[in-house]
């Protein structure tokens, strides 16, 4: 009896030796990536690193940047997952951010990376601001398409268009930001109150407005390219406009929230994620990507998108959002649709 409880004790000892070394670190990842690709990249890295396992928190990029600030003294968060670049360039004047170099870093394309030394975030891929228009209801109410921003503010559009909410989506605030680049302080307002005038909702997702236009229940979508893709890929009968002037763009990037008991795993996740294997997965939705050369043409996008692409100067639009974003509020927000 004894000798078997021995050798029983010793089976039980070394399972639990055998379970602890496969045991699991759980990473809490704060995400604003399109919820249709979070399975698959969750799956893709899991299988790569089946020691740790990914909880998504997910939300728009406004409310998600909101509560990375409200967590500021109380972190909830092991490493944020494709969230704007200028939210992270405001959690890094915030001290919130843990600076680190992943292996391959030097590969991406700068404009993907921080400038800091180490940096303290990496870029994943760029959305970049498109009309979704809608052919069928645009001809049923004798519209034509527009050309370019400015053509917006057409009277004949009044109440056909539809557009984020800055303050709570990310594509809303980088169409805000590079208005305001492209066109200077004053006449971007100006532009804006015209637009103002032909708004029939703001939205509070940048993917929404696409939605809504490719479902027939407005003419012209503010929104970014990646969802028109996916509705024209579902058959819906819009065009996706690019306008003259220049579209603006965000970089979805990651970074390891400073004070993680997870370093290790978090390190492992920012690595992955600038692989050539992740940015082929980003490039089956975005146009793209933070390492040259792997992009390939998307369906139903045109193949010359880096050359519509405005300059964008990430750092002027943090240190600028809080004011910006005010002042939009002020203006404009009466027009919000509520929020649920």
């Amino acid at each position: 009896m004894t000798t078997y409880r021995a050798a029983a004790l010793a089976a039980f000892a070394t399972a639990l030796s055998a379970s602890a070394a496969f045991a699991e670190t759980q990473l809490t990842v704060y995400t604003s990536i399109e919820a249709v690709d979070l399975d698959r990249y969750k799956q893709t890295f899991e299988a790569a690193n089946p020691d740790i396992k990914i909880n998504w928190v997910r939300d728009s990029t406004g409310v998600m940047t909101a509560k990375l600030l409200a967590e500021k003294d109380n972190p909830q968060a092991d490493v944020v997952w494709g969230v704007a670049a200028t939210s992270l360039l405001l959690l890094k004047s915030e001290g919130m951010l843990e600076p680190y170099a992943p292996a391959g870093v030097e590969k991406l394309d700068p404009k993907f990376v921080d400038s800091s030394t180490p940096p303290s975030w990496v870029g994943m891929d760029a959305y970049v601001a498109a009309l979704c228009y809608n052919t069928i209801e645009a001809e049923k109410v004798g519209l034509t398409p527009p050309k370019s921003w400015k053509d917006l503010t057409k009277p004949e559009y009044k109440g056909h268009v539809v557009m984020p909410n800055p303050n709570s989506s990310g594509t809303g605030f980088l169409d805000v930001s590079a208005w305001i680049q492209m066109f200077g302080e004053k006449d971007a307002w100006a532009f804006m109150d015209g637009l103002h005038e032909n708004i029939a909702a703001y939205t509070h997702s940048g993917s929404k407005p696409c939605k809504i236009a490719a479902a027939g229940e407005t003419v012209i979508g503010v929104s970014f390219e990646f969802p028109g893709a996916n509705a024209k890929k579902a058959g819906a009968p819009i065009d996706i406009i690019f306008p003259e002037e220049g579209s603006g763009w965000e970089a979805e990037a990651t970074a390891i929230i400073a004070g993680t008991a997870n370093l290790e795993a978090a390190q492992k996740l920012v690595d992955w994620s600038i692989t050539k294997e992740a940015n082929e997965m980003y490039n089956v939705g975005y146009a793209v990507v933070a390492y040259p050369g792997i992009a390939k043409p998307v369906e139903h996008l045109p193949e010359d998108i880096p050359s519509r692409m405005i300059k964008n100067d990430f750092e002027w639009a943090a240190n600028n959002r809080k004011a910006i974003l005010a002042e939009w509020q002020k203006r404009y927000d009466a027009k919000s649709e509520p929020k649920g």
